[in-house]
């Protein structure tokens, strides 16, 4: 499971025309899930990312958590993070998790952030989507949940 991690003053979401998702203070999370992608994944990821302290405390040093300042998040499903650019100009996605798969861990990735943050917005699984956002910083990550322990 990967995802791009992204502290934001504001993101939104839209679907149609309509607003899906909108946060304020928090991260826009782009999480891409693959095949080999189990719940053990989502429950590494979402403590990283809850845990991470890249907020400014009062010194201005990233000493404070998405906990700490109140912050929600937006996630945002995206199959594309697992593109494999290897081999010619066309990237391969074999490595993502079939769709049904990808929803349900996409889904249960929403629950468990629920159970652990506030505010927890999201765009539709599959939608084409348009995302806009205030990166703050600008401040972004990559997290692997291969690379967590």
């Amino acid at each position: 499971m990967k995802a791009v991690i992204q502290r934001v003053t504001e993101a939104k979401v839209t679907i149609e025309g309509k607003v899906a998702g909108e946060i304020r203070t928090g991260y826009l999370v782009l999480l891409g899930v693959a095949r080999e992608d189990s719940e053990d994944d989502i429950r590494k990821l979402v403590r990283k990312i809850v845990g991470l302290r890249i907020f400014p405390d009062a010194q201005g040093k990233s000493n404070l958590s998405l906990t700490d300042v109140g912050g929600g998040l937006l996630v945002i499903s995206q199959f594309t993070l697992l593109a494999d650019c290897r081999k010619g100009r066309r990237p391969s996605f074999i490595k993502a998790g079939d769709p049904e798969q990808a929803q349900r861990l996409y889904e249960r990735f929403l629950e468990i952030c629920r159970d652990q943050v506030d505010v927890v917005e999201h765009g539709e699984f599959g939608a084409e989507m348009k995302v806009s956002l205030v990166n703050d910083g600008p401040f972004t990550i990559v997290l692997d949940s291969n690379d967590l322990s």
